[in-house]
């Protein structure tokens, strides 16, 4: 498949997206639930100094850093990778549906399916790319380049986001800021994760990505991920990796500005993966965050 490479994107374009001041539509601040704090840049906003003490010092440029507003509202794509998801695709397309701030467009990245992927996601409104390229990877990647929103909201096929969960991202989109991710907690599973545990899982998580923010490497799970689309061509793209192609990506992002975290952009998402217990579920996402991606998806 033909990736797009950073070295076709126009530089200028991409530092306007990133740097430009605009004015938030809704809002003039960023709202109090997202944290960390943008860093100030600058020495303040210009000026400073009266007529006088201009007359008997020398005049020095000032500094300004770009406000934290903006003066138009981005446009939103929702990319999904999908592989085999017909039975939950609905009630994460239900829920995009139902969302306070609507996308523009929904992708559905049908990854080589051999059920009714495809259809399913194509009868509920979305629109539906082909990948025959397995890996979520490259599912990902073609739902990037293919995207038309200037911010790409991404979650998973077995995932529902609340309905305030696209707003909460789009509040702390602002200039400067590459890349957002928030919280996830398990969807109740009977025999295996009560609706008590589901939320307890919620609070680990927090706790998870707390440390990981304190460690300085933010955990940007694909479940429940934001970033320009401009901003992510240039970084390259999701690496073609078995797994970890998300926190690559976020690492990446870091790397031309800010990514934080959106406490109230909550996600649940599937518990599955728990039929084999905890320990083993747990061992696998260690092993996923040590670079040990060999056969994650086959477990």
């Amino acid at each position: 498949e033909k990736r797009i490479s950073a070295f076709q994107i126009n530089e200028t374009r991409v530092n306007t997206l990133l740097i430009e001041p605009t004015r938030l539509a809704n809002s003039a601040a960023l709202d109090a639930s997202v944290r960390p704090p943008l860093p100030l840049r600058g020495r303040g906003l210009g000026g400073g100094v009266t007529a006088k003490a201009q007359s008997q010092s020398p005049k020095k440029p000032s500094r300004t850093r770009p406000p934290r507003y903006r003066t138009h509202m981005p446009t939103w794509s929702v990319v999904i990778p999908a592989r085999n998801e017909a039975e939950t695709l609905p009630a994460l397309l239900l829920a995009l549906k139902a969302q306070r701030l609507q996308p523009t467009e929904i992708i559905v990245v049908d990854n080589a399916s051999s059920d009714d992927t495809a259809q399913v996601a194509a009868q509920c409104g979305a629109r539906v790319l082909h990948c025959a390229r397995k890996g979520v990877a490259h599912a990902r990647q073609m739902g990037l380049e293919h995207a038309s929103g200037d911010w790409i909201a991404t979650t998973d096929a077995d995932s529902v986001p609340e309905v305030d969960w696209l707003w909460a991202l789009n509040q702390a989109a602002l200039p400067g800021v590459t890349g957002l991710y928030g919280p996830m907690q398990f969807l109740p599973l009977p025999g295996h994760v009560s609706p008590r545990a589901a939320r307890l899982s919620g609070l680990g998580y927090r706790a998870f990505l707390s440390v990981m923010a304190a460690l300085g490497r933010p955990n940007c799970g694909g479940a429940n991920m934001a970033f320009p689309r401009m901003a992510a061509l240039m970084s390259g793209g999701y690496p073609d990796a078995e797994a970890r192609e998300d926190i690559l990506l976020g690492a990446a992002l870091k790397r031309l500005g800010t990514v934080a975290y959106v406490p109230g952009a909550l996600v649940h998402t599937s518990a599955r993966r728990l039929g084999r217990g905890w320990g083993p579920f747990l061992g696998q996402h260690i092993r996923n965050l040590a670079g040990h991606t060999s056969g994650y998806f086959d477990r």
